[in-house]
């Protein structure tokens, strides 16, 4: 995609500050749509008043959610002040988007067993993590094989939403399986390296630099990874990326299809019954917390509002299918 030199500059300090793609998409999304809504002015003429017309715009003509609405005000907030290094003041005199109360959709036990019946394999498995680690899609598809410590049953989740790292819970019954995938992996890394124009997994710029010979190593590799290599967009070239994101959730849908369950099940619905099935047994509801990555114990609370038990430990809930 064709971007003005501005943009491009944008996009540049971003990622030079290490921001995710996917948050230099969505930012420069905004961006943009606020640059254009003001007529192409340079968003450094653009003051507080333009930023709480256009976000009135999105809530009154675009009636966007208030999590977007919120997202765009990132994003312009961003461009004002860490990149064009100029203040904004109080931003509040604009129509804010109604806040829709969530309400998570959650499986019962036997249709989380149900449901991870219907595949097998490394599909099983990816499913049975999402599930029983409680993670997110993106931050299943972005593990490495390092990141799996099977000795303290332990995920390690690098960058997750808000850049944030954690260590949750891994149950004892996936070892096995995430032992052969290991070695999956590890197989077709050793054929990869065959190829001469392969040039290994791609790697956060930083460490990129740090360590040039690890994105050959076993532990960087993706622990789902593609089924075949191919051209890095950014750089040319040849790598294996991820599973797909758009794949893991066909693969969830069609598992739920299969198993009858009339829920709206997504990868998310998954994450939400890892969340309640820990409260449902005993789990303190800060260590939910910290399971989950949230950063406000407020956000955990949606699954409960009376559950507040200790717990000395976390015992991943697949381990009682």
């Amino acid at each position: 995609m064709t971007r003005s030199p501005f943009l491009q500059s944008v996009e540049s300090f971003m990622l030079s500050k290490r921001y995710s793609r996917r948050t230099v998409k969505t930012y420069l999304y905004w961006i943009k749509y606020f640059i254009l809504f003001n007529d192409k002015q340079h968003p450094r003429d653009l003051g507080d008043k333009e930023i709480e017309r256009f976000l009135t715009f999105l809530a009154v003509e675009r009636r966007v959610s208030a999590a977007t609405q919120a997202l765009a005000l990132n994003a312009i907030v961003f461009l004002k002040t860490k990149f064009l290094e100029q203040k904004v003041g109080y931003v509040g005199a604009f129509t804010r988007s109604r806040r829709k109360k969530k309400i998570p959709i959650v499986l019962t036990i036997d249709e989380v067993s149900t449901l991870l019946n219907q595949v097998s394999g490394v599909n099983k498995l990816m499913l049975s993590l999402l599930y029983g680690s409680g993670l997110r899609r993106i931050e299943l598809l972005r593990l490495r094989t390092k990141d799996i410590d099977m000795d303290y049953l332990q995920v390690r989740v690098w960058d997750g939403k808000g850049a944030k790292n954690r260590i949750t819970t891994l149950a004892s019954e996936l070892v096995g399986p995430l032992s052969g995938q290991i070695s999956h992996v590890n197989e077709l890394l050793k054929r990869d390296l065959k190829n001469k124009h392969y040039d290994g997994v791609w790697m956060p710029d930083g460490l990129a630099r740090k360590y040039p010979k690890s994105r050959f190593d076993l532990g960087w590799q993706y622990l789902f990874p593609a089924s075949k290599v191919s051209v890095d967009p950014d750089s040319g070239c040849i790598r294996r990326h991820h599973f797909d994101e758009s794949a893991l959730n066909k693969l969830v849908k069609h598992a739920a299809a299969k198993a009858g369950i009339r829920k709206q099940v997504t990868c998310h619905t998954l994450r939400h019954s890892f969340a309640t099935h820990l409260l449902q047994s005993g789990a303190d509801i800060r260590t939910v917390q910290q399971q989950l990555g949230h950063a406000d114990v407020k956000t955990t609370e949606i699954y409960t509002h009376v559950l507040k038990q200790g717990a000395q430990g976390v015992r991943s809930p697949w381990s009682n299918l």
